[in-house]
């Protein structure tokens, strides 16, 4: 199987495990779009996958998003990594959370990539899917971060009601453990090295091993409504 005359969009493919999905799709033979909310970070992202395009989109902004798939026009698979992780409340105790920053960590996470759907789900081949992402702290909750929990546990339901809802178009999530995104390795390894160590598998991934995942559940006709776990065995400790 291969991906060899399809189009796949991919909004947050500028960096990290969306660069890796759109270098891994431009691999399997497909026009690769890479949607990114900064131009010079799309220019970059196009310079270094000879062949893609790309294009700004933002997904706070619904008329960007708009815009968006009414330039792209037809297209086969969409897979969203843009989301904005950071935030003084994203790693916040509940008795510390400032609600109103709290709240905006739902912009692009949740809500951006409702408006990505509700706007591509106008385009997409019927046969295509969509696959979404969520993160290991969905499952494995920690003290003094109920946020990620929160937010993945919100995207992963949303894959669900959206693969039932946009039948026969199929939506799934890639879960990722530690992925040695350019932002995760800036962290000092003795913030990392406890993370990993537990873990069966016991080092982060490289951005292209969580990309197959993406690309797997593109390439599986058979597979929706599925949450697809890329944690080196961290659900088993």
């Amino acid at each position: 199987m291969s991906l060899d005359g399809k189009r796949v969009v991919v909004i947050g493919g500028a960096s990290g495990i969306g660069f890796a999905v759109a270098e891994l799709a431009r691999a399997q033979g497909a026009a690769v779009v890479i949607g990114s909310s900064a131009e010079a970070n799309v220019s970059a992202a196009v310079e270094r996958l000879p062949g893609a395009t790309g294009r700004t989109v933002d997904l706070r902004d619904e008329a960007s998003v708009a815009g968006f798939f009414g330039a792209l026009g037809a297209f086969d698979h969409l897979a969203i990594t843009a989301g904005d992780w950071g935030g003084s409340m994203f790693f916040a105790s509940s008795r510390d959370l400032d609600l109103a920053q709290a709240r905006e960590l739902l912009d692009v996470r949740f809500w951006g990539v409702l408006a990505a759907v509700k706007r591509g789900c106008r385009t997409i081949a019927q046969d295509g899917s969509i696959t979404l992402t969520s993160g290991m702290l969905t499952h494995r909750p920690r003290k003094g971060a109920p946020m990620p929990t929160a937010l993945g546990g919100a995207l992963e339901y949303l894959t669900r009601g959206l693969a039932m809802d946009l039948i026969p178009v199929r939506v799934n999530a890639v879960c990722p453990g530690i992925v040695l995104t350019e932002h995760v390795k800036q962290m000092p390894e003795a913030m990392l090295q406890p993370m990993v160590a537990p873990l069966p598998v016991p080092r982060g991934a490289a951005p292209a091993e969580a990309a197959k995942a993406y690309v797997y559940l593109m390439l599986n006709g058979y597979a929706t409504g599925q949450i697809l776990p890329v944690d080196g065995g961290g659900l088993l400790v």
